[in-house]
């Protein structure tokens, strides 16, 4: 199955800041019709969608491990300690993912907002230099002059 028909948290507010349901709006993506704000909103749900899907395989784990009826001898605390782990790392980028999108709805324009063109602004490139190397780096970098 393809992330367009898993599930996520985000459904909603997707189809309520981009206009569509959140098949139309991969369709619209398909076709070339999406634009930038679209295009990662999807890839930021596509994550997200998978990453909701294994916090929900770790918890069906867990619980059929730690059911009434389960037997007693196949319990296991280092599986459960492997369960946590696996837990901790789906609950991570799950955070991630839904902390990026929200963050990516909030501050995208309204649908029926027609950005502004903005004239005689050209956009600024920075370049920041690397930070510089520590101590015991530096003396291992460099070399001898003659």
């Amino acid at each position: 199955m393809s992330v367009i028909g898993k599930p996520s948290s985000r459904d909603a507010a997707l189809q309520e800041g981009f206009g569509a349901e959140v098949a139309e709006l991969y369709a619209q993506a398909a076709r070339g019709e999406a634009n930038a704000a679209l295009q990662r909103a999807l890839e930021l749900r596509s994550f997200l969608a998978v990453a909701e899907e294994q916090m929900a395989r770790v918890r069906d784990r867990v619980h059929a491990a730690t059911a009434a009826d389960a037997d007693m001898d196949d319990l296991s605390a280092e599986n459960l300690r492997w369960d946590a782990d696996w837990l901790d790392a789906a609950l991570a980028g799950r955070d991630g993912y839904t902390a990026a999108l929200d963050q990516l709805l909030r501050t995208m324009p309204a649908p029926n907002q027609v950005a502004s063109p903005r004239t005689g602004l050209s956009p600024k490139i920075a370049a920041t230099a690397p930070p510089a190397p520590t101590a015991s780096r530096a003396r291992a970098v460099r070399t001898r002059r003659p």
